[in-house]
């Protein structure tokens, strides 16, 4: 679901643009390279971890795919390893530009990404990792990146609308698919959650961990329903606007395509904690619930990617907004995986390998272009400052 956003004001960065030589012999400690580090680098966690975790989850075998997929995996928890330090030295040299994080109106909203991709490697783990470390070691690794993530994406479902309600100054024009970053959160620990209630004790336990999924399945599903509104009356009255935030309209995909994935891993798993009757409700919720959403979310796809395709024409700057090609498309994927699994469906397995072509060949181009900046020092570069 990738933030995958940057602010609007790094538009103007260009590609060819090298991080001056100047600025390199001014740096005091190699860490001051991260001085302007942002949460939303944890989009790149989400993007690799995703991969890695739809493979798994495709309704079909493909020889060498699950080995492959657990390099992915293993790339992406390093990636986390290597982000937190960065994040960490960050707050311990620069918190004053830390904290400015959360008060900006648009970077406040990828605090949603850390929590993401915290959940991401721990479902990897779970299901991808046991082949390295074991089943046991897997599940512990996953209990503790799922409480991280969870109790870190509850927090940011509260904090950062509470903050933009009260503290942000937002215009009418400003909504876009970056608001949903930290709301979606909880609707990845659901999805993610399922997958942890066979190894969780049977009793209240069991039953407490359902239910809280399902809880969290509420607090994103009516969130995300409300701003996906404000992003489309925003599109309709005040059109595309900047180049560099068109790939965040694929963060709708997100909410969309994990909400599908949560409904029918967590249809599947009730019948551990729910009687027989509700077991079985819950199981033809995820299909009724599931397919018409999953038509929404492949007609926002379409309208996503014609926007996307108009504006490339023109220009389409690289920046970490295109994180966003990435995890909203690989909810998707697990999302049509789980509905095709369920219904035995040939067309969604299809379906389902296709966007899994799709996220791979985004994954692909975003890695290259994000290791390319990195090499220039283009993504290091302070924020440029906003037009007077």
């Amino acid at each position: 679901m990738s933030s995958c956003a940057t602010r609007p004001r790094h538009a103007d960065i260009r590609e060819g643009r090298r991080l001056p030589a100047g600025l390199l012999r001014e740096l005091e400690h190699p860490a001051d390279l991260f001085r302007h580090f942002g949460p939303n680098w944890f989009a790149a966690v989400m993007g690799t971890g995703i991969v890695a975790n739809a493979a798994a989850g495709l309704p079909l075998h493909v020889p060498g795919l699950r080995t492959a997929a657990t390099a992915v995996w293993a790339s992406a928890a390093l990636l986390l390893v290597t982000l937190s330090s960065v994040w960490a030295v960050q707050w311990l040299r620069y918190r004053q530009v830390a904290r400015s994080h959360a008060h900006d109106p648009v970077m406040a909203h990828f605090w949603g990404a850390p929590a993401m991709a915290l959940m991401t490697v721990g479902a990897g783990t779970l299901e991808l990792g046991q082949d390295w470390i074991g089943v046991e070691a897997a599940v512990r690794v996953d209990v503790v990146l799922w409480t991280a993530g969870t109790l870190l994406g509850l927090v940011t479902s509260v904090w950062i609308p509470f903050r933009a309600m009260t503290g942000h100054r937002v215009d009418e024009n400003s909504a876009f698919g970056g608001w949903l970053m930290p709301v979606v959160p909880p609707m990845v620990s659901a999805a993610t959650g399922a997958a942890l209630i066979p190894h969780t004790a049977p009793g209240e336990g069991r039953l407490a961990l359902l239910l809280g999924c399902y809880a969290m399945f509420g607090i994103s599903m009516f969130a995300g329903m409300v701003i996906i509104t404000q992003v489309w009356s925003r599109l309709v009255h005040h059109k595309v606007g900047p180049a560099a935030m068109v790939p965040t309209l694929w963060i709708v995909l997100g909410p969309l395509g994990q909400s599908v994935t949560a409904a029918n891993l967590l249809g599947s798993a009730a019948h551990l904690a729910l009687p027989r009757s509700h077991a079985t409700g819950a199981e033809i919720f995820g299909f009724l619930y599931g397919v018409p959403t999953w038509g929404f979310a492949m007609m926002w796809l379409a309208l996503a990617a014609s926007i996307t395709v108009r504006t490339a024409r023109r220009h389409l700057p690289f920046s970490l907004t295109w994180w966003s090609f990435t995890f909203p498309v690989g909810t998707c994927v697990t999302g049509t995986g789980a509905l095709a699994a369920h219904l035995h469906s040939t067309l969604l397995t299809a379906a389902a390998v296709a966007l899994y072509v799709l996220l791979v060949a985004a994954w692909i181009t975003v890695a290259l272009r994000t290791l390319r900046g990195c090499a220039r020092g283009t993504l290091f570069l302070p924020p440029a400052p906003r037009p007077g």
